[in-house]
Parts: structure tokens; C-alpha cells; sequence
């Protein structure tokens, strides 16, 4: 079996949807696998991660929201930022150079790390 076979693609989005949906980020995981392991151009990994967003994103939606974990003040402004950020910069991803725009990820991806691996739980 391939790594670019419909059943381990199948595994790999099972594996990242349980990350999704602890909050995790297993879109980011997803773009790992899809650039690295199936030697993806970044373009092309990120269409489809927006793509694999979407189902996940609204299946974890579904449990936050019946559990009251929404703070739906922060939803608005959030959600209009965002997608104007996200605009912009899908506008620039296509015109960069592949390898500069996989660099910036996997230095994203590194301070990301670093920041989680040090940083200090809350106390209850």
C-alpha cells in the first residue's frame, strides 16, 4: 500500500480528525503528511487541507456548541478577521515560491512547538 493510496489517506484523515477534534490541530498534521510523506506541493496540500477543514470543523462545532463551549461574543469578530487575513494571504501563498512557502510552515510549525513544550499549565 502507497502512501498516496485512498486507504492510507483514509487512516491518516481518521488519525487527524481525532486530533481536530480534540482541538489539536490535525489540519496541521494533515499538511505535514501531505508535503513530506506524499511529497505534495504546498499549493495543492493546503486546497485540500481547506477542503478537509470544513466536515471536521463542523462535526467538533456540533459537540462544542451543545456543551456550551462557544464564547459566541468573540465569534463574530473572529470569524470576520480571519477570513479577511485568510484572503489576503491565500492571495500572496499563490504567487510565493514552494520552498520559501514550505519553510514558513515548518518554522510555523517549530515556534508552535517550542511555545507549547514550554509553556506553563493553567491552575485550576
Amino acid at each position: 500500500m502507497s502512501l498516496g493510496s485512498p486507504w492510507v489517506a483514509a487512516i491518516v484523515g481518521l488519525a487527524c480528525g481525532v486530533l481536530s477534534g480534540f482541538g489539536i490541530g490535525g489540519g496541521s498534521l494533515l499538511m505535514v503528511w501531505l508535503t513530506a510523506a506524499v511529497a505534495m506541493e504546498q499549493p495543492v496540500a493546503q486546497g485540500i487541507n481547506l477542503l478537509y477543514f470544513l466536515p471536521t470543523s463542523l462535526g467538533a462545532l456540533i459537540f462544542h456548541i451543545r456543551n456550551k463551549k462557544i464564547c459566541w461574543q468573540a465569534v463574530i469578530p473572529a470569524a470576520i478577521g480571519g477570513a479577511a487575513a485568510a484572503a489576503c494571504s491565500a492571495a500572496l501563498a499563490v504567487g510565493m515560491e514552494v520552498g520559501l512557502l514550505r519553510k514558513l510552515f515548518g518554522g510555523f510549525l517549530l515556534v508552535v512547538g517550542v511555545l507549547e513544550f514550554f509553556r506553563k499549565p493553567k491552575s485550576p
